[in-house]
């Protein structure tokens, strides 16, 4: 039986408090949105939460720590704690997904071009199905490229990545089907 599991990645207050995100409230409602689709479909929402070192705005504990009080997270919804930018190292994430049967990922959150692009690269090498919202992850600009460019290159890149056996759908949230 098919299990479908959605990611919502470092979606924490330290990253949008540090800088601003492209599109940030439409990136949360559109993965709020997300979610009741998901839940709709017996589907989990997983949460990942990065662990940053003492003094870093996603310090343990701190405010910036904090998962945006904005987004429909629900007592129930795991929470997976990182210290790297893929999800999977280091943590319980494949015990959990094995345990949620899961065979598809959707994979959303912050940051495009580190934690979430890391993450999605590594569930493809574990053969997971993956889709990808194409409006419902975000970044900030940095010295070399704006933030709106380097999302669109993002979904660009995983939709075109070489995988014979589960290619990556990069689609608009409202296009994703479940």
């Amino acid at each position: 039986m098919e299990s479908i599991v959605m990611l919502v990645i470092d979606m924490q207050q330290g990253l949008f408090d540090q800088a601003p995100r492209f599109d940030a409230e439409g990136v949360v409602d559109r993965i709020n949105r997300l979610t009741e689709r998901v839940r709709a479909a017996n589907g989990t929402i997983l949460f990942i939460q990065h662990d940053g070192p003492d003094g870093d705005p996603l310090e343990p504990g701190t405010h910036g720590w904090e998962i945006l009080g904005t987004l429909d997270r629900r007592e129930k919804d795991p929470v997976i704690r990182k210290t790297a930018c893929d999800a999977f190292l280091g943590t319980g994430l494949a015990d959990t997904l094995n345990q949620l049967r899961a065979t598809t990922l959707i994979i959303t959150g912050c940051a495009t071009d580190f934690c979430v692009d890391t993450t999605l690269r590594s569930a493809t090498s574990r053969e997971y199905a993956v889709l990808v919202p194409t409006d419902c992850h975000t970044t900030a600009d940095r010295p070399h490229l704006d933030a709106k460019t380097i999302i669109a290159h993002h979904n660009f890149m995983w939709e075109n990545l070489i995988l014979p056996e589960h290619p990556v759908k990069a689609v608009p949230a409202q296009n994703l089907e479940i």
